[in-house]
């Protein structure tokens, strides 16, 4: 049977591009067939394009990834993954960005030291990266909120019966529920509004 060549890309949203790591693939030689795209965070492999493409591997195939980033950013996984396609699935993987861990290349003991000792550095890395960006974003959202910047979406604006028909609660000429209908919103809409003006439930 013929051995195969395949490529990985991932980005972690679904608005950044994966254009730049298609590129490269192409310009490897690999078939766009054979190009896995997910759109999805590398914090596990609980991958659905990931996975896929892990089931379609057979030995003798070769794995291409841009960099150890884009295969994942938890670093004993990575080392798990590596280890299943390079010893389980007996598979190769070449990362662009990273010649030196090309595994489809012989080694002697010296190198097959080096490269574990850069894999384990640059899945660590990858890790920490994480980490990081995590962090930076919680101290973002900490900062915002200090300043009164409010997340999440926004208040629904109030109709332009919205007074009338708050008067008419308040006389006890329309019910909370009748309100509500008259605005075409829920009943709890129109009670939160009336708490968030100041207004005291019947």
């Amino acid at each position: 049977m013929k051995n195969s060549m395949y490529g990985y890309v991932r980005v972690s949203t679904k608005d950044q591009n994966e254009a730049r790591q298609l590129i490269d693939m192409q310009e490897f030689g690999i078939d766009e067939q054979n190009i896995f795209v997910e759109k999805q965070s590398g914090k596990d492999f609980n991958r659905p394009q990931y996975k896929r493409l892990l089931r379609k591997l057979k030995a003798g195939d070769t794995l291409v990834i841009k960099s150890i980033d884009r295969l994942g950013r938890n670093y004993d996984e990575i080392i798990e993954q590596w280890r299943i396609i390079t010893k389980e699935k007996q598979a190769a993987i070449v990362l662009l960005d990273m010649p030196l861990l090309d595994t489809r290349q012989g080694r002697d003991l010296t190198g097959t030291l080096i490269a574990d000792i850069v894999l384990q550095l640059l899945s660590y890395v990858a890790q920490t990266e994480r980490e990081f960006i995590k962090r930076r974003q919680a101290e973002g959202i900490a900062a915002a909120k200090a300043r009164g910047v409010r997340f999440g979406p926004r208040p629904k604006e109030r109709p332009d019966e919205y007074e009338q028909c708050c008067i008419a609660w308040q006389n006890g000429t329309m019910t909370a529920r009748e309100a509500a209908r008259h605005l075409q919103v829920s009943h709890n809409t129109f009670l939160r509004w009336i708490r968030a003006d100041g207004n005291i439930e019947r």
